[in-house]
């Protein structure tokens, strides 16, 4: 088993395999690697997995619990049409920018169950920074501005979900529904890492040594 097939049993697959009749929607297939792991819960639990990915990988699999749609993720009303009204679990793994990750989360947050999960991989940027083995431009900001985007949407949801980070890897959020209200809008973390009441603690810290 490699490192990320094992990332996926544990980060996600403990939290969602008691789930009866489970109902999964997992955006980006690739190699199906994912959608196996999820079709064993669907197959123990007599659940269903709906795979959404813009190529064609309806070869990944011909087992009955499984669903493919081609088409992009976010042709929202394509989609709902195709899958059930409501979801157990939502795992995004598709296109890892942080503007395309928030326009998922808010259009088929709606469409999940109370207590049910979203996971979304590549949020850490950590092995992508220059001079580390994955060293890589893209990954590195776009993981990065994902996960900064997944806090922006925390800070003004925290009564609606709750939210963990796993950073094994290229890393997984984990946000769990706790409400059926409907998500606010984000909310830009301002911090005062840059104001002048810690510039003048910092300089001073300096001083101090």
């Amino acid at each position: 088993m490699t490192e990320y097939e094992e990332k996926i049993k544990k980060n996600i697959m403990i939290n969602i395999s008691d789930i009866n009749g489970i109902k999964i929607l997992e955006l980006g297939v690739k190699e199906g690697v994912s959608t196996k792991n999820f079709l064993e819960i669907c197959k123990k639990n007599n659940g269903s997995l709906y795979s959404v990915d813009i190529e064609d990988c309806s070869n990944v699999s011909n087992d009955p619990h499984w669903k493919f749609i081609q088409s992009r993720d976010d042709n929202f009303e394509f989609i709902k049409k195709k899958i059930a009204d409501k979801l157990d679990v939502i795992y995004i793994d598709s296109l890892h920018e942080a503007d395309h990750v928030e326009k998922l989360i808010y259009n088929y947050y709606e469409i999940l169950n109370k207590n049910g999960y979203i996971f979304i991989d590549d949020i850490n940027h950590l092995p992508y920074i220059k001079k580390e083995k994955r060293n890589n431009f893209y990954c590195e900001i776009n993981n990065k501005e994902t996960h900064d985007r997944i806090f922006d949407i925390y800070s003004n949801n925290t009564d609606n979900f709750d939210l963990n980070f796993s950073y094994m890897s290229s890393g997984t959020a984990t946000i769990f529904k706790k409400t059926d209200k409907n998500l606010n809008k984000r909310k830009k973390i301002i911090t005062r890492t840059k104001s002048i009441k810690n510039i003048v603690r910092l300089l001073y810290k300096k001083i101090s040594k």
